[in-house]
C-alpha cells in the first residue's frame, strides 16, 4: 500500500493535481487556503485585495508580534472596501477552494487546517473526497484517525478551537495505526519554525494520546520550517510531512 500525504497546500493547485500520482490514496492535512504569503508578499488574498506593499507591512507587524497594531491596520484596510468585508473574504476563499478541489485527486482523505473554512468544503468536494475530523477511516487495512484545526493563538486564524474541543476530538479517534493532525504534538523541537523564529502551538492532548496508545505514525504539518522534521515517542514515528506549498511534493507512506 502506498499513500501520499500533504499539508499546508496554501493555494498550490498545480502541484496538488500531481500529488496522488503513483499512490493508492492521498491524505491532506489541511491549510488549503493562501490568505497571506510570508515569502512572497504579492501572493494571497490579502495582497489581492490591498497590494503587496500593504501585505509586507502587515507581515512585518505580525512577525514582530505587534498584534494590536496589525489588527488596527487590518481593520482600517477592511473598512476601506465597499460592502461587508466578509463578502470579499468569502468570495476569494471560494475561488481558491474551487480550483483546489478540482485539482484534488481521488480517493483523498482530508481534514481541516487552522486557516481553512470548514463550512465551505461541502460545496466543492467530490464523491472520492472523504472529509474527517475527530473520525477514523480504514485505508489498506490500517486504521487512520483525523483531527483537524488548530489551537487558539494571537493570530486568530479561521479554524482555531479551544484546547478542550481539540482534546475531545483526539479522544474520539481513540487507538489508531496512524494519527493524522494538522498541528503537531506539543514537543518543542517539532514546534519551532527556524525561518519565522518562533514556536507554534502544539497539542498536549495529541502528545498524551501518542504516549498512551503508541500509533505506528503521527503525521502533521503546520510548522513550515521545523527545527526537527521528525522524532520518535516510544514506538511512534512523529513526522512533519512538509510544507507542500514550498516543496510541491508529498510525504510517502508505504506498508
Amino acid at each position: 500500500m502506498r499513500v501520499h500525504v500533504v499539508s499546508d497546500v496554501h493555494g498550490r493547485a498545480d502541484a496538488l493535481a500531481r500529488a496522488g500520482d503513483g499512490a493508492d490514496a492521498l491524505i491532506c492535512l489541511g491549510d488549503l487556503i493562501l490568505f497571506i504569503d510570508y515569502e512572497d508578499n504579492a501572493q494571497g488574498i490579502f495582497a489581492d485585495l490591498f497590494g503587496a506593499a500593504k501585505a509586507e507591512e502587515f507581515i512585518a507587524l505580525r512577525t514582530a508580534q505587534r498584534f494590536d497594531e496589525a489588527r488596527a491596520m487590518s481593520a482600517a484596510l477592511w473598512a476601506s472596501l465597499d460592502g461587508d468585508p466578509r463578502d470579499h473574504i468569502e468570495r476569494n476563499v471560494r475561488k481558491q477552494y474551487q480550483a483546489l478541489f478540482e485539482a484534488m485527486p481521488e480517493p483523498a482523505y482530508l481534514t481541516y487546517g487552522n486557516v481553512d473554512v470548514p463550512r465551505l468544503w461541502a460545496d466543492y468536494t467530490k464523491d472520492g473526497h472523504h472529509v474527517l475530523d475527530g473520525q477514523t477511516a480504514e485505508i489498506g487495512g490500517w486504521r487512520f484517525g483525523f483531527v483537524g484545526g488548530g489551537l487558539r493563538t494571537p493570530y486568530r486564524t479561521p479554524y482555531e478551537i479551544s484546547d478542550e474541543e481539540f482534546a475531545a476530538k483526539v479522544a474520539a479517534v481513540g487507538e489508531v495505526d496512524v494519527l493524522c493532525c494538522h498541528i503537531p504534538p506539543a514537543v518543542p523541537e517539532l514546534l519551532y519554525d527556524t525561518v519565522a523564529r518562533r514556536f507554534e502551538r502544539g497539542s498536549e492532548a495529541t502528545l498524551q494520546a501518542i504516549r498512551e496508545t503508541q500509533p505506528r505514525y503521527a503525521l502533521f504539518g503546520h510548522v513550515h520550517q521545523p527545527l526537527y522534521q521528525r522524532t520518535r515517542i516510544g514506538r511512534t514515528e512523529c513526522v512533519n510531512v512538509g510544507h507542500f506549498r514550498g516543496k510541491g511534493v508529498p510525504y510517502i507512506l508505504e506498508w
